[in-house]
């Protein structure tokens, strides 16, 4: 039997519904492989190429995918139809050892059985352009978050991070609080009338004051009111002109990954991340009392708005038999994509138009239905005639001032018997809803009443998540997948709080904020991430070396980092106790302290009195411990004291390094090191480049199962370091072995 391979279990189990046994179909979770989690794992001294590891926790799926793999005759990938899904499917088809030049790659942009069937009639080969994409924005985002969050910890505080995106994204929330803060409010007046033919025979209405001798007035203050309603008072008001026009509202396009976001959160209050995850289940397919398990909407990672052919034909379809002809325009409506949009699918709509929201209203609980409903309405009203309004103006004349009032009546309701447009925070009604008076030219009018209105400017509106996203889009950050992610990072990092749908920054977000505009100006200009999403389209397109990108990036953003990590640095009259050179006292989160100059060369460190550094790193937070006397004698210390108060017995500690093992990380030895109770265990010589820690004496080689690092147990039996791997070569036959029955002392984890 054919083997299918998806990302999700959700995906597969709707997939696998449609399809009535023929195929077997299973889930790889997501990524089976990526960099590794607590390493660089990106070669910058062999052309940036990614060292890809096995996914934590993914052995099993990926032992399972491998057996399964193995009996199918024919393996499909079709994970999602993006940079991400092709990049998935690239290292399945790596892992799984599957033919690099077969065509093994199934795409759909609906999980629906018609589109499923036709995606295996097509398969073709993985699109290398794409995962080279992919590739790129995944090695730039490594080197940009593990060389940047460091600098934050030491320079800050600890447990912050940076990213290429997310940087760039809270600087806008940061630079629009302090517009917020700088505003100054401006005092205005606005001065309304309500006026009433001379013969009293139609309803009164509403004018502004507009004009002061053909020029826009601005009143300032209560004093310039004054002397317009003075004015206004002393003269008489008449019709100048009346303009009567028909005027059309085009439906909207529907939707995309960033539009359904900004309505979702506009019209049901609902945050981003929420949003796409009600989207993705919509998407996968869920379990629906009575007709199984079914999914409702196409593919919702998108910035096209193009419509299938079939898709159109469904909705006029639906239109005319539910609103009448007149709601169809004549031709189908289109819609242009952004600059820049990837057209490679559809906007998101809903699958099939029989399925509407209120026959499914009972079986979805309420977001699942709202988000639908959403979907479902927009995509129906993108494909309807215009709304026509009966639209009026009337100028009417008081000596030098004029005034104006404006009013419309709805002629045909068109889309809009779908779909009402939501309204951005704070934006006000200008005209009256309804027609004005059928005036003429030259008519006097009488007035009701003046009404001057004392008015203060108002400062710029804090993010929201729908306002945030909308700006993204519009300055070409990020992609339309990772709007959603980087909210959320904002608010699970608390570097914003909300004040009910409004972003605020905490004190944090200034301090990362300044401190990374400071260092690392381009990286965090809105222009450049901009420009590196359009350079991440031209490798997508086959028109750009994803090295070269990197390679033009990377040397000038580490010569910043360099700058950033000694800006203020002092050269001391203290000589490196190690290698002679002169030490530079440096601030860092614990205050500070003394590193040498030849660094990278010499990492020594002392205290600011100049204690002797040991060999041995602090069990708790893995600074070199330094040498101190006590009442007692000789003790380690921990540098970082007291935020720190780790110590540890100067004994053999403090001797000499003894070297045993090998790194299985990064092939250095391991220096045999011992904790504060006595207990003995293996540290990578390389710290802190490298954390390699393990209680056995590491081999230096890798597991051949799982990938984990192979160590030597007391009793030179050889085992995997994975607690969850059974990898195990047995120790060499003694002259006399212990009972059979009793359980060596190596199999004990510590």
């Amino acid at each position: 039997m054919d083997l299918i391979i998806v990302e999700s279990p959700s995906k597969a189990k709707t997939i696998s519904r449609y399809l009535k046994g023929k195929y077997h179909v299973d889930a790889s979770g997501g990524h089976i492989r990526d960099l590794p989690q607590k390493q660089l794992g990106v070669a910058i001294d062999n052309n940036y190429e990614p060292r890809y590891v096995d996914s934590p926790g993914k052995e099993a799926v990926i032992k399972r995918l491998a057996d399964e793999s193995a009996r199918a005759e024919k393996v499909y990938l079709a994970t999602d139809p993006d940079r991400e899904g092709e990049a998935i499917s690239w290292h399945l088809q790596t892992v799984l050892g599957l033919d690099k030049a077969g065509k093994n790659r199934i795409e759909f942009n609906e999980i629906s059985p018609k589109a499923v069937e036709a995606a295996l009639e097509h398969p073709r080969t993985i699109d290398y352009n794409l995962v080279d994409a992919q590739q790129a924005r995944r090695v730039l985002d490594r080197l940009v978050g593990y060389k940047l969050s460091p600098l934050l910890n030491d320079k800050i505080g600890n447990g912050l991070s940076a990213g290429r995106v997310q940087s760039v994204a809270l600087r806008l929330v940061v630079e629009r609080e302090r517009e917020i803060q700088a505003f100054k409010p401006e005092e205005y007046w606005t001065i309304g009338v309500e006026l009433q033919d001379e013969e009293r025979k139609f309803s009164p209405f509403r004018a502004a004051l507009e004009k002061y001798r053909g020029k826009k007035l601005k009143i300032g203050n209560k004093e310039q009111a004054d002397a317009a309603l003075a004015a206004l008072a002393a003269g008489k008001y008449a019709v100048a002109s009346v303009k009567k026009t028909v005027a059309k509202s085009h439906a909207p396009a529907p939707f995309t990954t960033s539009t359904l976001q900004q309505d979702a959160s506009n019209k049901l209050g609902m945050t981003a991340p929420e949003t796409m995850l009600m989207a993705q289940h919509l998407y996968e397919g869920m379990d629906v009392e009575g007709i199984g398990h079914i999914a409702f909407v196409t593919y919702i990672r998108t910035d096209s708005t193009r419509v299938s052919s079939d898709a159109q034909a469904a909705a006029r379809q639906y239109i005319e038999a539910n609103y009448g002809k007149e709601y169809l325009p004549a031709k189908p409506n289109f819609y242009a994509s952004k600059k820049g949009a990837q057209d490679a699918h559809e906007a998101i709509r809903p699958i099939d138009l029989t399925r509407t929201p209120e026959s499914v209203k009972k079986l979805l609980d309420k977001k699942h239905y709202n988000v639908y409903k959403l979907i479902y309405e927009r995509f129906i009203a993108s494909q309807m005639a215009e709304a026509l309004y009966d639209s009026m103006q009337i100028e009417i004349e008081n000596g030098d001032y004029s005034l104006k009032a404006s009013g419309r009546a709805l002629k045909f309701a068109g889309f809009t018997a779908v779909w009402q447009e939501s309204k951005p925070a704070g934006s006000e009604e200008e005209e009256t809803k309804g027609l004005l008076p059928p005036l003429a030219e030259g008519d006097p009018l009488v007035c009701l009443s003046v009404k001057p209105e004392q008015k203060f400017t108002k400062p710029p509106v804090r993010y929201t998540d729908a306002s945030l996203v909308k700006a993204m889009e519009d300055k070409g950050i990020g992609r339309p997948s990772t709007y959603a992610t980087i909210i959320s990072v904002l608010n699970k990092r608390k570097y914003v709080e909300k004040e009910g749908k409004y972003m605020k920054p905490t004190e944090v977000a200034y301090r990362i904020t300044d401190l990374l505009v400071k260092y690392f100006p381009d990286v965090m200009d809105v222009g450049f991430t901009a420009d590196m999403e359009s350079k991440l389209d031209e490798i997508e397109d086959g028109g750009k070396d994803w090295h070269a990108v990197i390679a033009a990036f990377y040397p000038p953003f580490a010569e910043k980092l360099r700058f950033a990590k000694t800006d203020g640095d002092e050269v001391t009259d203290v000589m490196c106790p190690k290698c002679g050179h002169p030490m530079v006292r440096k601030n860092g989160k614990y205050g500070t302290y003394l590193a040498c100059s030849n660094y990278p060369a010499c990492s020594n460190i002392i205290s600011e009195g100049g204690l002797e550094t040991s060999d041995t790193p602090c069990p708790k937070c893995g600074a070199m411990m330094v040498v101190k006397s006590g009442r007692y004698g000789k003790f380690l210390a921990c540098p970082n004291y007291p935020t720190c108060k780790s110590t540890l017995p100067y004994g053999e500690s403090a001797q000499p390094a003894v070297y045993e093992g090998k790194c299985p990380v990064c092939g250095k030895p391991t220096k045999k090191l011992r904790t504060k109770t006595g207990k003995f265990y293996y540290g990578c010589s390389g710290y802190p480049a490298c954390d390699f820690r393990s209680w056995d004496e590491p081999t230096g080689e890798k597991c051949p199962e799982c990938g984990g690092a192979l160590v030597k147990t007391a009793r030179g039996a050889i085992r995997c370091s994975n607690k969850d791997c059974k990898y195990r070569i047995p120790a060499p036959k003694q002259e006399k072995s212990a009972p059979a029955d009793k359980k060596d002392a190596d199999e004990k984890d510590d």
